[in-house]
């Protein structure tokens, strides 16, 4: 099984009054077909720029300033008369008129706040009607009201309820038109950011279950970004660890989960509550991330960790292979 997508030596930088802010920092990723990459950290670290950099939505004032994001396109991409081949292509350096063809073709995305991603001013079926015959012209608005009806109840939302607006839904009904309109094109590659944000316990369950089932019924690849890592332990395949812009640590789930080999990922762990162990003292991460707009000597994670040396302080820790077989940026190794 090949790697859908590859993201090499990415670096991401906001360049704002206050100064250059890098928010990715040679962040290299790889995902095989059929897989669920999860990406964890806290805010701020860089999950949702590397999610939104690799289909080239980076927000104003950020700019992609380096490395590859390597994409095995499923079909050829058609675009004012120009044609790009089907088979790998560097996402980076697609014009733009193309990356319109490849979003909701090929790789979808789930924005975190549904209410500010849909249109208050229209239906949701127009919403789908809209997305379908953008992309595919050759079909007819009754035929993309027919698909739209069939996607929204796989979701539990009953088709009549197509004319309804966004505001007329409930926060985990919004929230599964989003899912259904980033499944319309049958994409390859889905990124989930923060799916289940501002959703209560019960409904963010059903949520993360339905597109786990979607998942395997249309072979999808996908990426899913949370906080949450009780999330990432249930639905995620691999976990990348990132951290100030860097990745820290990249291991198979049930690796990072029983064997975490970065300060920063066990301090995470240790700080998620444990049912199990009602007598487990709650722990925290002392300090606060470090202001990417005046970056640290070293590794990011050093004024914090308790594990760090003077090494820590002057050096930028490689990633290198770790003893438990995954890959970890740190001294220690």
């Amino acid at each position: 099984m090949g790697d859908l997508l590859s993201v090499r030596n990415l670096t991401v930088e906001y360049r704002t009054r206050r100064g250059v802010a890098r928010a990715l920092d040679n962040v290299s990723v790889s995902l095989p077909e059929n897989t669920t990459l999860g990406l964890a950290g806290e805010s701020g670290c860089g999950k949702s720029t590397l999610g939104r950099s690799i289909i080239r939505l980076v927000p104003y004032p950020g700019v992609i300033v380096g490395g590859e994001i390597i994409f095995s396109l499923r079909n050829d991409i058609e675009y004012d008369g120009q044609v790009i081949p089907k088979g790998e292509v560097d996402l980076v350096t697609l014009p733009e008129e193309a990356m319109r063809k490849l979003r909701g073709e090929e790789i979808a995305y789930i924005f975190q706040d549904p209410m500010t991603s849909l249109n208050p001013m229209i239906t949701i079926a127009d919403h789908f009607v809209e997305l379908i015959t953008t992309h595919n012209p050759e079909v007819t608005e009754e035929e993309a009201l027919e698909r739209a009806g069939e996607i929204l109840d796989s979701l539990g939302i009953l088709p009549e309820r197509m004319t309804d607006y966004p505001h007329q839904f409930s926060g985990g009904m919004r929230q599964r038109v989003m899912i259904g309109l980033g499944l319309a094109l049958r994409p390859r590659l889905l990124i989930a950011d923060e799916p289940t944000t501002s959703l209560d316990v019960i409904v963010e369950a059903q949520i993360l279950d339905e597109i786990t089932q979607l998942k395997e019924k249309f072979n999808l690849t996908m990426i899913l970004i949370t906080h949450n890592l009780g999330v990432l332990a249930q639905h995620a395949d691999n976990i990348a660890i990132i951290y100030a812009g860097r990745l820290m640590e990249l291991a198979d789930t049930e690796t990072l989960f029983e064997n975490p080999q970065h300060p920063y990922t066990k301090a995470l762990l240790s700080a998620v509550p444990d049912v199990r162990k009602p007598e487990k003292k709650l722990a925290w991460i002392p300090g606060a991330p470090p202001d990417l707009t005046k970056p640290l000597e070293g590794c990011m994670y050093h004024p914090r960790c308790p594990m760090a040396t003077d090494r820590c302080r002057v050096e930028q820790p490689p990633l290198v292979k770790s003893p438990s077989g995954g890959l970890v940026a740190c001294h220690l190794y």
